[in-house]
């Protein structure tokens, strides 16, 4: 089974197919779940999984507690979790690393000339939006650059996340030049925010988002972002998964993947001009 937050988030369609076309190889059917970011959704999912009896579950993008986790290994079910942490040390994992990735993000800038450089988090009750965060910090820290409360912004990965908290900081008149949104869909709300009060991509504000959504080639302009290998990620998901179902959770590979995330510079960043 593959369990998901969110069927519709573009971040999610070749991650899923890097799941389903090497269970496929193997002879695994793909069950999918969407809990729509429902708690009690997921639950519920995990319960009539349980019941079920499905060989094995990949979960991705939700946070799976202590009590859960020992649930499934109570019923023999074997589980992986991808690119969120669980509440269990040693328990299955599959991820970017998302502090090195954020540096890279924020170094591009850097390397360009900003220094106002604006960071829209995820939610800060998600590790990977903390990873996130203190990559930027990390990257800044580096640079010699004093971190401004004020250009540090706490979102939700969504379009209207983005594009409202551009506006407010337009609204207050807040001095940046770059904009390090936390993922591509806070940088697309980001770049219609700027449009709308006049402000060009990259002339006037150079712009970097985090995934490498399908979509991101084709903004206007594209947008630079980090990769996440995402079809690699599935698949490595999947073969620790049915390494763990075909012989035991203790023969199976090592219990953290990390992959790195990788700079895919387009057009929405240039370098700072001067005056």
């Amino acid at each position: 089974a593959l369990l998901l937050p969110d069927i519709t988030n573009p971040f999610f369609p070749s991650l899923v197919k890097g799941v389903q076309l090497l269970a496929n190889e193997r002879g695994y059917l793909v069950l999918l779940c969407s809990t729509l970011g429902d708690e009690k959704s997921e639950e519920e999912y995990l319960k009539l999984l349980r019941t079920k009896q499905v060989d094995g579950i990949v979960a991705v993008g939700l946070v799976l507690h202590r009590r859960q986790i020992e649930r499934l290994a109570a019923g023999g079910i074997p589980f992986v979790s991808l690119d969120r942490n669980i509440d269990l040390p040693g328990a299955p994992l599959v991820q970017v690393n998302h502090r090195q990735s954020a540096m890279l993000a924020t170094q591009h800038l850097l390397a360009l000339g900003h220094r106002s450089i604006v960071h829209i988090t995820g939610p800060l009750g998600l590790r990977v939006s903390r990873e996130r965060l203190a990559g930027y910090l990390a990257a800044l820290a580096r640079a010699h650059v004093k971190p401004d409360r004020r250009l540090r912004i706490a979102g939700d990965f969504t379009e209207d996340s983005g594009y409202a908290d551009i506006e407010r900081l337009l609204a207050e008149s807040v001095s940046f030049t770059a904009v390090f949104a936390a993922n591509d869909l806070s940088a697309i709300g980001v770049m219609a925010a700027l449009k709308r009060h006049g402000r060009r991509v990259p002339e006037d504000v150079s712009v970097v988002g985090f995934d490498d959504i399908h979509l991101a080639a084709y903004t206007s302009p594209p947008l630079t972002t980090i990769q996440q290998p995402t079809f690699e990620m599935g698949r490595s998901a999947t073969q620790i998964l049915i390494d763990a179902i075909e012989h035991s959770p203790r023969r199976s590979r090592a219990t953290k993947t990390v992959f790195d995330g990788k700079l895919i510079v387009r057009g929405s960043t240039q370098p700072l001009r001067s005056g």
